[in-house]
């Protein structure tokens, strides 16, 4: 979790990068930015309000060789460890950003490089470095008394709603390649500002480990409880699924397996299915991790816990009170009509 609400910052560099296939300029600022009381928190909120509607995906700077081939990872190390070099090593970030605007679908924008303390990322207090990109431009009306009339005057900028790219880099986590934040407005050219300018992968921490085993259990309900039992199974598989996550700290996956698959005929199926369909969400190896209770909470908003039936009826399914639908929910065949049917009971119908 971060938390940007104290953050301050630094310093700011600001410089322009063209796409480099079209000829187009780089420009480098000589001096840093002189930043005041009125521009700062129109910064802070440009710069950080994408990061606090987002969801927290990890990145970390990553080689196939070796971490210090990384160009960004050693400029933010170099910045890391003497910040009084920010403004310097911008530039070459920038050059470096410039150097990977190489396809026609890349826009021009302005560069902000910032470094910013007083950070918090769990529950630790960092220093971090911003790398900020504006691309689109809007038009906006600026009004001027002439005479005895007011007059309109079109001119273009940038619009402060809605940044185009961003990075915060924290001073965090350095072994595995600095933890990192990215937003990216423009999918267009997503591979541009993850893999050519900044060279990450997923940080596999806690939370990454969370959401994505319990991504591949919803997959394993999907292609194979479904289609061996029903679309009750299916949910309900996946609401004790979400349980066990939820009141462990240590996810063990036998313990999992026992716990949550009712059908011992399916223990096998699921490890079947990890052999096949494990490396797609990179836990091919893992059998236990910690559990990182946010993303067990972003799982639970996303399960579905509706029965959709081709009758157009919709039997939804407590996640609270999951025993409900085990004791009072029957699937079965009805011969004469040869159609399925569930089977409700209940004591009264409560008010809405």
């Amino acid at each position: 979790m971060i938390n940007l609400f104290n953050t301050h910052i630094e310093s700011l560099s600001i410089h322009s990068v063209g796409n480099k296939s079209r000829n187009e300029a780089l420009f480098l600022s000589t001096n840093q930015y002189s930043l005041n009381n009125e521009m700062t928190p129109l910064l802070k909120e440009y710069f950080f309000k994408p990061f606090r509607d987002k969801e927290e995906n990890y990145y970390q700077f990553a080689h196939e060789v070796d971490l210090e081939y990384n160009e960004m990872f050693k400029m933010a190390s170099q910045i890391f460890e003497n910040p009084a070099a920010v403004h310097a090593v911008s530039k070459q970030i920038t050059t470096h950003l410039y150097e990977q605007s190489k396809h026609p679908h890349i826009k021009n924008g302005e560069v902000y490089v910032s470094y910013l303390t007083n950070i918090s990322i769990d529950n630790t207090i960092v220093d971090a470095i911003g790398i900020f990109k504006s691309e689109l431009r809007t038009d906006f009306l600026q009004f001027e008394e002439k005479n005895e009339n007011l007059e309109l005057i079109l001119q273009e900028g940038i619009n402060l709603n809605r940044l185009d790219k961003g990075c915060i880099i924290f001073n965090y986590k350095k072994e595995e390649g600095y933890k990192i934040l990215t937003v990216d407005s423009n999918r267009y050219d997503a591979r541009y500002w993850l893999e050519h300018f900044l060279s990450v992968d997923a940080f596999q921490d806690e939370n990454f480990m969370t959401k994505k085993y319990l991504k591949f259990c919803q997959s394993f309900a999907k292609d194979v409880v479904f289609p061996a039992e029903d679309k009750k199974q299916e949910v309900m598989f996946m609401n004790r699924a979400v349980n066990h996550f939820a009141k462990n700290d240590t996810f063990e996956e036998t313990a999992f397996l026992n716990e949550v698959i009712d059908n011992p005929d399916l223990i096998p199926e699921f490890r079947n299915y990890k052999v096949d369909k494990g490396e797609k969400f990179s836990i091919e190896d893992i059998t236990s991790f910690p559990i990182a209770n946010a993303a067990v909470t972003d799982a639970r908003k996303s399960i579905k816990n509706i029965i959709n039936l081709d009758t157009h009826i919709q039997i939804k399914l407590d996640f609270i009170n999951p025993e409900s639908a085990e004791k009072y929910v029957e699937k079965g065949w009805d011969e004469e009509k040869q159609m399925y049917y569930y089977l409700v009971y209940f004591n009264k119908e409560n008010k809405s």
